[in-house]
């Protein structure tokens, strides 16, 4: 097992959805505690430009996206699976609902003003604006729901989920899925880290039940590093982690070895630049050089981002 190193924050829901499936699948890791917003240079380094937590490296790999984060942990720890035989189809687009349509809903019922004051209680105004600044600029472009119908949404999507642990300890019977720790996160950050919004679960103990079991799991064995020490281990990695998968599924008429850029559809669109040097049915990878991360490999997933061709002097 190569060394997971991952880089996040403790209130990032997305980074407890990967923590949460580390714990499940009982894996050792090191933890590089990033900044909330950015600058984020020490980040930055390694993606090229991606910014949004958490991101995972192995090596000179820097995986972006908890959707193809978990699919790295599954290729790497195949058991317990998060993507159960008769079922992968359906736990990757329930999942693909929760980490947007569900979580875009808990957000903007979480973020309202008794949730913001409880979350920013010991921060600076100051810090409290810069952040408020920081999501804003990140979501340019993309139409969250008011809160009013964030609340509606949200009251609805808790009951459907209710609806489904009836008579399963899980969303689609008695074993955990991708699909679980999805929905997850943004249910942890209500109940969490703005506990005076979570009156919502009041009407769905099943859902609390639900979540007392994921939380159950852990967050597997964590120890701390440095960002200085997770940038040396890129550098002095004497090859690629990852294997390169030869299969090429070009969908845009741009050969491998193009200097590209690669960002997210949506919410946070900063753009990471480089040599692609994968394209297969499930992600790209970008080759790039850093003068302090030396030359690494970023990863994305196909679905929810963008590839174009860059102009090269």
């Amino acid at each position: 097992m190569p060394d997971l190193i991952l880089h996040h924050y403790p209130m990032s829901p997305f980074s407890e959805k990967i923590r949460a499936v580390l714990g499940f699948k009982q894996l050792a890791w090191q933890s590089v505690i990033i900044p909330t917003v950015m600058p984020k240079p020490d980040l930055t380094a390694l993606t090229g430009g991606y910014r949004k937590t958490p991101v995972l490296q192995i090596g000179s790999d820097i995986y972006c996206d908890t959707a193809l984060i978990c699919e790295v942990l599954e290729h790497l720890q195949p058991t317990p699976s998060l993507y159960p035989d008769g079922q992968k189809g359906l736990t990757r687009t329930l999942a693909q609902w929760a980490d947007n349509t569900l979580f875009w809903a808990a957000m903007g019922y979480n973020m309202q003003k008794p949730g913001m004051t409880e979350l920013f209680a010991n921060v600076p105004p100051e810090a409290v604006k810069t952040f408020g600044a920081d999501r804003s600029a990140m979501a340019q472009g993309l139409n969250r729901p008011r809160p009013p119908d964030a609340t509606s949404a949200y009251k609805s999507y808790l009951r459907r989920l209710s609806d489904m642990l009836v008579d399963s300890s899980f969303l689609l019977g008695d074993a955990p899925s991708v699909a679980d720790f999805a929905a997850y996160h943004p249910l942890w950050f209500t109940r969490a880290q703005v506990p005076c919004m979570a009156g919502i679960f009041q009407t769905t103990p099943e859902i609390l039940a639900w979540m007392d079991r994921i939380a159950a799991f852990g967050h597997g064995q964590m120890r701390k590093l440095t960002a200085a020490e997770a940038i040396a281990v890129c550098a002095g990695s004497t090859g690629v982690t990852g294997k390169i998968d030869e299969y090429f599924q070009d969908d845009h008429g741009i050969p491998l070895g193009s200097h590209v850029s690669l960002c997210a559809e949506s919410f946070g669109s900063e753009h990471t630049t480089g040599e692609l040097v994968a394209a297969t049915r499930t992600r790209y990878t970008l080759h790039r050089t850093d003068p302090r991360a030396g030359k690494v490999q970023v990863h994305f997933p196909r679905v929810g981002y963008a590839l174009k061709l860059e102009a090269t002097s």
